[in-house]
């Protein structure tokens, strides 16, 4: 079924993810990349959950499934579960559903968002969730806690309304950045982990782009790839300012996720031409700029899919 985002483009079999995946707030002790969900060159949406090596090169597995066929859905990490937020299967989804790390085991249905709606971004701090804009079209910022399961709450406003975007997130914030409301869109807004607020816009991308993946080191935030690039940027956490651009994908592609090591940031699965839906997983390193490579595979070609590490 396709959906039109007002003033932006029309996408069969459900609305995609922006973020990619949220990248734990502590990447230190991640050792595996997860994904969930998508869609394939039909439309037909998958509930899979697959899990690959962030210590060693190599393709993915499939490890249990979401309660239900879904793209579109923000996805969070916490320091043993991953977390969906949201997406698009047999209609827009408020469900919050999570996963743990430890063991291959299905999703289990947590808690509401405090509305329907997809094109999320998602972020995560050490004891939250965060989901952030989406479709319908809005500026709202969510938070859920990972402590206990239960719903949503309210904690702010984007500068911006926006589906799209891609979540990153340093110790003491979050980030969305890119996305599109009428047009494609380069902003970065930050907002605090500490108190409830609304985020301020604090630079731009080198570009403007939608769907992105985002990923996450210690010191950096990383948008890769979305329409129209292969682009990597790279904004600092320290201070506010605008992305370079440090590499390019292996390939041109939008709709990924993205994953983040200690070491490395990861960019899996994505949109790669009107015939093309990738299943590759591509890595770049976070001590120095430059291109990504090449090491390994999704179990099938998704775009849409939500991304994690634990």
């Amino acid at each position: 079924m396709p959906i039109t985002i007002t003033g932006g483009a029309t996408l069969t079999g459900g609305a995609n993810i922006g973020s990619g995946g949220s990248p734990a707030p502590t990447p230190s002790g991640v050792s595996d990349g997860y994904t969930s969900g998508g869609g394939d060159i039909s439309g037909t949406l998958y509930s899979t959950i697959q899990s690959f090596s962030l210590s060693s090169d190599g393709n993915a597995s499939d490890v249990g499934n979401l309660s239900a066929s879904i793209n579109g859905h923000a996805s969070q990490s916490s320091s043993t579960s991953g977390y969906i937020a949201g997406g698009y299967g047999t209609g827009f989804s408020d469900t919050i559903e999570k996963f743990p790390f430890s063991s291959s085991t299905s999703s289990t249905d947590v808690g509401d968002m405090i509305s329907a709606k997809s094109v999320l971004a998602g972020q995560s701090s050490a004891d939250n969730g965060y989901i952030s804009g989406g479709s319908p079209i809005t500026n709202a910022i969510e938070k859920f806690p990972f402590a206990s399961d239960g719903d949503s709450s309210s904690v702010g406003n984007l500068s911006v309304a926006r589906g799209f975007a891609c979540g990153q997130n340093s110790t003491s914030h979050g980030y969305t950045s890119a996305g599109h409301s009428g047009n494609p869109l380069n902003t970065i807004d930050k907002f605090a982990f500490a108190t409830d607020g609304n985020a301020t816009d604090v630079g731009d991308l080198t570009l403007a782009r939608q769907s992105p993946a985002g990923q996450s080191s210690t010191d950096n935030g990383y948008a890769s790839g979305g329409w129209p690039t292969d682009v990597i940027d790279k904004f600092p956490f320290s201070s506010d300012s605008n992305s370079t651009d440090i590499g390019d994908l292996t390939v041109l592609r939008t709709r990924a996720s993205g994953q983040s090591s200690a070491a490395s940031g990861y960019t899996s699965g994505g949109f790669a031409s009107p015939t093309t839906i990738s299943d590759t997983i591509d890595k770049f390193p976070f001590s120095s700029d430059g291109n990504a490579t090449d090491v390994g595979d999704l179990t099938a070609g998704l775009q849409y899919i939500g991304g994690h590490q634990g």
